[in-house]
């Protein structure tokens, strides 16, 4: 009898892109990518701290290198990337500007939608032109793509589009073997979001809409990340994996 094993999670001879990749839930999509053997390109616009990662990742014997990029220049990706086959590619890179509705701008709007649609759009369509089959797009999204918030009408907004796009994406890569997904977290404390959780009594609402209690941290993106950059994700594409402790069960 010939028993079924489960396809591996090693990424051995594939090479990742992350965007974002200086800090927070970037920094960590990278280190799990490295750890599961794959070659990571880390991009950002802050060389210095990319060159620091990019250096400890190589002292900890994975194989990195910095590409310091501004993500929402989409000609400079074009010609960085020129040639360049990517196998795995993360669009970490985003941004949020909570604020009233009313109180939003046309500034705001720009900013918001450049990094979190316009660049992932784009720099998925760079990648998507020379991915090899059983490549894999991963959109870094949000529960915020998913539900409702004061305050957060643009972000919201911007993430719902991302969802969209990753929906349509899967169904146009599809047939060239290229799987495209979202990972939707919850609140989680990086440089980007702690300022929130200073303000008086958001923690505490945040928190009341988690039904396992506590915020994410960057390291519950990890697994998620490498799954589906894997062949243990072989057949899944269009999904959004809600990685937000319960909020969206609601």
């Amino acid at each position: 009898m010939t028993l079924p094993q489960t396809p591996s999670s090693r990424l051995e001879g594939r090479t990742a892109l992350i965007t974002g990749a200086s800090k927070g839930l970037g920094l960590a999509a990278a280190c799990a990518l490295a750890e599961a053997g794959a070659r990571v390109i880390l991009m950002a616009r802050d060389a210095a701290t990319l060159d620091e990662v990019a250096a400890a990742l190589t002292a900890a014997g994975q194989d990195a290198e910095a590409l310091a990029l501004d993500v929402t220049d989409i000609t400079a990706a074009r010609e960085a990337l020129a040639g360049r086959p990517i196998d795995i590619l993360v669009n970490n890179a985003g941004t949020n500007r909570p604020k009233p509705m009313a109180e939003t701008d046309e500034t705001d709007y720009a900013a918001v939608m450049d990094i979190n649609v316009r660049a992932a759009y784009f720099l998925a369509q760079i990648v998507a032109e020379s991915m090899p089959k059983g490549g894999s797009i991963i959109n870094m999204s949000s529960q915020m793509g998913h539900v409702g918030a004061a305050n957060r009408t643009l972000y919201c907004a911007s993430k719902s589009a991302v969802e969209g796009m990753t929906r349509a994406m899967a169904v146009e890569l599809g047939p060239r073997g290229i799987r495209v997904n979202s990972i939707c977290p919850t609140f989680i404390e990086t440089p980007m979001t702690r300022p929130f959780f200073e303000q008086p009594g958001f923690r505490e609402a945040v928190l009341a809409k988690i039904p396992l209690g506590r915020l994410g941290r960057i390291e519950d993106i990890m697994g998620p990340v490498a799954f589906l950059a894997s062949d243990a994700a072989a057949l899944i594409t269009g999904s959004a994996l809600m990685v937000d402790g319960g909020w969206t069960a609601h």
